[in-house]
């Protein structure tokens, strides 16, 4: 006899495109009604891509008519437009389509390393992307893309930026010197944050990715208060000590109604390139167990790699160097997932 329980346990096997869950765990599922051999299943899609709706629901008919003893089965979708605007007072940078908060709850995970290559693997795949380095105190941007070149401004005093390996670049490394500190208080943090986001004459973007500090201080603060963000990243590793970070971030950017478009598990693994050996430095899963836990998506699991530290350090992100490399195919992956979720054909 055919059950509710049998049907959600059916549906399991449905994954959200571009990821590894399935629609069950992503709690899509709003109602499932068995009438004898006929099943209704109500699904709640908050996505404005139409192809994502059209696969889901090809995938959910073939999963219910594959129940024993279903002979009629109906998927009906109810489609909800995506949040985007966050605060009330948040609005869109002008020209920019989706704009990406790549996060830490603590330094030294490599937010920075994420950032820029999730930026460059959206450019590679022929998204228009900028990257605004929003890490005043610590900048990283002018040294992994390997320029020191300073913005000039137009005749109507806008900046303009930075481009390099086809992205548009903003950091404050570009304005200072490596040695020179940036000494801020919180007035003028939010004043360079703001000029840094609206005052850059970024051009048409598909997308702009923000490289937050770590923590949840001023900037963020101002980030998400301000502009309308069409989602966030947190960066973390496997060991507790930085999941319990992330934790707080995920917390802020929900308190904040910023959706929180995933984790990205990074320093995930080192695969020894003499023997193949893998070695969890970091320890085992607890990117996927917190993931699982805060119910939001692993966007991925990225391995700790001497390339990708070479990469960095001489200015070019590993994803643009090598894609075919296990940290470019991740990158790559990571970019293609979110884009799934968050790219829509104009006018959808």
């Amino acid at each position: 006899m055919v059950t509710e329980e049998i049907v959600r346990e059916a549906l399991r096997a449905v994954k959200y495109p571009g990821f590894s869950r399935d629609i069950v765990s992503f709690g899509l599922i709003e109602s499932a009604e068995v009438r004898g051999n006929e099943v209704v299943v109500r699904l709640g899609l908050a996505v404005q891509d139409p192809k994502i709706a059209q696969q889901i629901h090809r995938s959910s008919m073939e999963a219910l008519a594959g129940i024993p003893g279903v002979r009629a089965p109906h998927v009906i979708i109810d489609l909800k437009k995506p949040p985007v605007a966050s605060s009330p007072g948040a609005t869109r940078i002008e020209g920019v389509g989706n704009v990406i908060a790549v996060a830490s709850g603590k330094g030294g995970v490599g937010k920075s390393t994420v950032a820029s290559n999730l930026a460059q693997a959206l450019s590679l795949g022929g998204a228009r992307t900028g990257l605004c380095d929003c890490d005043l105190y610590g900048p990283s941007v002018a040294l992994m893309f390997g320029t020191t070149e300073q913005p000039c401004a137009t005749e109507d005093n806008r900046i303009v930026p930075i481009e390099r390996y086809g992205l548009k670049l903003m950091s404050m490394g570009f304005l200072t010197d490596a040695d020179t500190p940036a000494v801020l208080r919180g007035p003028m943090v939010t004043r360079y944050t703001q000029q840094f986001l609206r005052q850059v004459d970024w051009g048409a973007l598909d997308y702009l990715v923000l490289d937050l500090p770590p923590g949840t201080g001023d900037i963020q603060l101002t980030v998400v208060q301000t502009v309308a963000l069409a989602g966030a990243v947190v960066v973390t590793t496997p060991q507790e000590v930085a999941l319990i970070d992330a934790r707080k971030a995920v917390a802020m950017f929900h308190k904040t109604n910023v959706p929180v478009l995933g984790i990205v598990e990074n320093m995930s693994h080192f695969m020894c390139p003499g023997d193949g050996v893998r070695y969890d430095i970091f320890g085992r899963g607890g990117g996927q167990r917190e993931a699982d836990r805060l119910g939001v998506p692993l966007l991925g699991e990225v391995p700790i790699d001497i390339p990708t530290r070479e990469a960095g350090d001489t200015g070019m992100p590993i994803v643009g160097r090598s894609q075919d490399s296990a940290v470019g195919r991740e990158f790559m992956k990571i970019a293609r997932s979110l884009r799934a979720v968050l790219e829509a054909p104009e006018g959808a």
